[in-house]
């Protein structure tokens, strides 16, 4: 690739912009890319399933489309949530699926550019830190930007996938 290419890709990177819905889970800021987000709720109660990870907090019938709620707190490793009024949901689109990540609070919309975005420090003894793609600076504040393209993928998005198909059988005539 010659130079002045290279130069243009760089500046093409360094000039575009990127919006994303922060939110709040514990004490910790978040983000995930607008674009992903197709709405915003308050908190309602769920439908529990039985035989779904901890961080599945059940469903609901969003316009006819049944919607698993992922509990980020869990996900990351923390109690479960206990959800007041003041909690929301975030539906986002995921590789083609619609589910929704259940947060503190929604705090903004951060408009940054791409060049913005700092790597996560190398910190190889953490585990679960996987699905983080970066760190923003706003003002004093730092947030953490969420792939939930990585977040969801593996065992994830298949309890996604298992929560919206009914139980025919039992586990043992399943295995059968």
């Amino acid at each position: 690739m010659s130079p002045s290419i290279a130069a243009a890709e760089q500046t093409a990177r360094s000039s575009r912009t990127v919006q994303l819905v922060s939110f709040t889970v514990g004490n910790e800021e978040y983000g995930v890319d607008v674009m992903a987000v197709r709405e915003i709720r308050a908190w309602s109660e769920t439908t529990p399933l039985p035989n779904t990870p901890e961080v599945v907090r059940g469903v609901i019938n969003m316009r006819g489309a049944i919607v698993p709620i992922f509990d980020l707190r869990a996900r990351f490793g923390m109690p479960r949530t206990e959800p007041t009024k003041y909690n929301v949901v975030i539906i986002v689109s995921v590789s083609s699926r619609i589910v929704g990540i259940l947060v503190d609070a929604v705090s903004d919309i951060i408009t940054i550019n791409e060049d913005e975005i700092r790597p996560m420090p190398d910190m190889e003894q953490v585990s679960g830190l996987g699905f983080m793609e970066g760190l923003i600076t706003v003002g004093e504040r730092m947030v953490g930007l969420i792939g939930l393209e990585r977040m969801f993928s593996g065992r994830m998005l298949e309890a996604a996938d298992n929560t919206g198909k009914p139980m025919l059988a039992g586990p043992a005539e399943t295995a059968a």
